[in-house]
């Protein structure tokens, strides 16, 4: 990903570069088919952005991730 679209995604969070990248590294290893997972790293990234996440939209998004139905190029979404 290119500084713009960190700066977008900054911009819009106020979430730092250098924490999107810690917490990117620290997930590197993880399985995102696992609903625990992703469970966790839904409510950081919720702390993060200072949003709250209701469960169903959180249960919508675990759902999308495990069906692979998430889009491979994010960059455009901003």
């Amino acid at each position: 990903m290119n500084d713009s679209v960190f700066k977008k995604v900054e911009k819009k969070t106020n979430v730092k570069k250098d924490t999107i990248l810690s917490l990117a590294n620290k997930l590197k290893s993880s399985n995102f088919k696992d609903e625990k997972v992703l469970t966790e790293v839904i409510d950081e990234l919720s702390g993060l952005t200072g949003r709250e996440i209701s469960p169903e939209k959180k249960a919508k998004i675990i759902n999308a991730i495990k069906s692979d139905k998430v889009p491979n190029d994010i960059e455009n979404k901003w």
